[in-house]
């Protein structure tokens, strides 16, 4: 279940940019917290411990469609990339005094999985309005679960918290370094796979994903196009559990700002539309955060793109919300 795919340990391909060196731009691109170096590092770390996903073709979603199946992750979610590259990198008294975040669900699982591979002793503070599946299955993982307020951001209070009372290492879920670092490599392995691609496509909530994204993508070809896509109505009852959040992290913020080309956002419909079509032509289940980009896409809120990777971020979703999303 922990093995990658057989591909996971390949090298992956520097992908030359389409005109002259970026050497004397990268300085003024990425922040001195998070250099490339910083994703590559990553990627090695991670190498053989996640899941080498693949960019599957879509072209009855649109023409020149590409989509990178982060669903298919053994969490069903992008988020254990950034959860085990965090953890890969605790002090040894840190692993032993063990971790606590808050998550609405996916963070939750790759910390619980991941840290219970390591040894690592971990509680999980979530939102009492947390998908029940993802409550479930994080407890399942073998993590302590602490259900706390209607919001992630009232969650954080209570980790916080505890990390105070029981000396627990803090691992936020998008502001963090190694977090974005983790979730870079998202990034490289599109280039690896597609190194003409034109755009990529990613889903944005607290924006760890967006950057770490970004910052490989840029780095490598800065001519490629970065769009974030974002939930229109954040705030309320959502497929999009995901991504409801109200503001980018700090980190994440100062990356966007420098190298993400545009941010979009879409509705509610939209995304429940873009569920239902992954379903019809893959078989694919992808929960409301994860289809956000295809939601995008479908809705015309891109424009004109080229060769377009769309990261699929997860597939999480209530067996009971999915059977009415694609009933409607």
């Amino acid at each position: 279940m922990f093995t990658a795919h057989a591909d996971a340990a390949r090298t992956l391909s520097v992908c030359a940019p389409r005109h002259r060196s970026l050497e004397d731009r990268l300085p003024a691109w990425l922040p001195p917290w998070l250099p490339l170096s910083a994703v590559t590092d990553a990627a090695e770390r991670l190498s053989g411990q996640i899941v080498r996903t693949p960019l599957l073709h879509a072209p009855t979603l649109g023409r020149d469609l590409w989509l990178k199946a982060e669903v298919f992750q053994a969490t069903g979610a992008f988020k254990e990339r950034g959860a085990l590259n965090r953890l890969l990198r605790l002090t040894a008294p840190e692993r032993a005094g063990g971790v606590v975040a808050m998550s609405a669900g996916n963070h939750a699982q790759g910390v619980a999985l991941h840290a219970a591979r390591l040894g690592v002793r971990a509680t999980i503070v979530m939102p009492e309005t947390a998908p029940r599946c993802k409550v479930e299955r994080t407890a399942e993982l073998g993590a302590e679960v602490v259900l706390h307020g209607a919001t992630v951001g009232e969650a954080k209070g209570r980790a916080l918290e505890l990390a105070a009372e029981r000396r627990l290492t803090f691992l936020h879920p998008y502001d963090d370094p190694d977090v974005i670092a983790g979730q870079g490599t998202v990034g490289l392995e599109i280039l690896a796979d597609r190194p003409d691609v034109d755009t990529v496509v990613v889903p944005v909530g607290g924006g760890g994903l967006l950057a770490g994204v970004a910052a490989a993508v840029k780095a490598r070809n800065p001519w490629v196009r970065v769009i974030g896509v974002r939930l229109a109505r954040r705030g309320g009852p959502t497929l999009a559990d995901g991504i409801n959040v109200h503001a980018l992290g700090k980190l994440p913020q100062a990356i966007v700002d420098t190298l993400v080309d545009r941010v979009v956002e879409v509705e509610e419909a939209e995304i429940g539309a873009a569920m239902r079509a992954l379903h019809r032509s893959f078989g694919v289940v992808a929960e409301g955060a994860g289809a956000a980009g295809i939601a995008a896409v479908l809705g015309g809120r891109l424009g004109r793109t080229g060769r377009t990777v769309a990261v699929l971020s997860g597939r999480n979703v209530d067996g009971d919300t999915l059977a009415r999303t694609l009933a409607a």
